[in-house]
């Protein structure tokens, strides 16, 4: 009996004594073409479930937000929104460039405003984010105004299309897929990323605490993250996927 017992103690201790397994990392998105490749790496599995998570965001606020209270482990951001995080104190670091801008970050516009100069005495919806102040500023010089010219809103991204639509903003400051859904509904582009080459760039960035203790997952997320990259430009079945959670036909979203 004594036998058993000191064996079913050290059982035990040996048990306790066993690493526990951590979660999985939570990688935080928001609704981006650009960072459509976690999304669906995440959905057909291509890195390990019980290693790496994509946590699906409405915005980038919300995202830099969970970033900050320690919801998330990493988040795919513009460069501009790490640099200001950064300077808020939070260290993190740069893991891989998603995607430069070329013409998806854009600003689209009621009948009648053709051009930024037309934004005199209107009102412009906004996130506000470093991105969209980025936009906002190339704008405004694009059309030889300031910032008193003109009336701003702030605006998460979620809500870009239905402030336009309900007229209560003239512009908004978008991008894709919402860019491509106003358009579809008669809303001009008066402005794009074309005209500020190199300066909108997408990363993926990982919290610096929880970069190095867990770089065979990280590894695991970003090989993950090609595999996907590179079905995107292949399968067609891709867009299909992903077109629906961003309110785009399949046509629309390959566009």
């Amino acid at each position: 009996m004594n036998r058993w017992l000191t064996f079913i103690v050290l059982f035990w201790l040996l048990a306790g004594c066993a690493e526990a397994p951590q979660p999985p990392l939570r990688v935080g998105v928001n609704p981006w073409v650009g960072y459509d490749p976690l999304v669906l790496a995440g959905e057909r599995r291509l890195f390990d479930p019980t290693r790496v998570r994509v946590v699906e965001l409405s915005s980038n606020t919300e995202s830099q937000r969970a970033l900050r209270n320690g919801l998330l482990d990493g988040a795919a951001l513009t460069l501009d929104e790490v640099l200001r995080l950064a300077d808020a104190g939070l260290e993190l670091k740069i893991i891989a460039v998603l995607d430069v801008s070329h013409g998806a970050d854009a600003v689209l516009a009621r009948e009648g405003i053709r051009a930024p100069a037309d934004l005199e005495g209107q009102t412009i919806a906004l996130e506000q984010t470093a991105l969209g102040t980025l936009v906002l500023d190339r704008l405004l010089r694009a059309g030889n105004l300031s910032r008193d010219d003109v009336h701003l809103i702030h605006v998460e991204a979620a809500q870009h299309g239905s402030v336009l639509a309900s007229g209560r903003a003239d512009a908004v400051i978008t991008f894709e897929p919402m860019k491509s859904w106003l358009a579809a509904r008669n809303f001009q582009v008066i402005f794009d990323s074309r005209a500020m080459p190199g300066e909108i760039v997408d990363v993926l960035v990982a919290r610096a605490d929880v970069l190095e203790p867990r770089l065979p997952d990280w590894v695991e997320l970003l090989v993950g993250w090609e595999r996907a990259r590179r079905a995107l430009l292949a399968d067609e079945s891709a867009a299909d996927s992903l077109a629906p959670g961003v309110e785009l036909t399949p046509e629309e979203y390959r566009a």
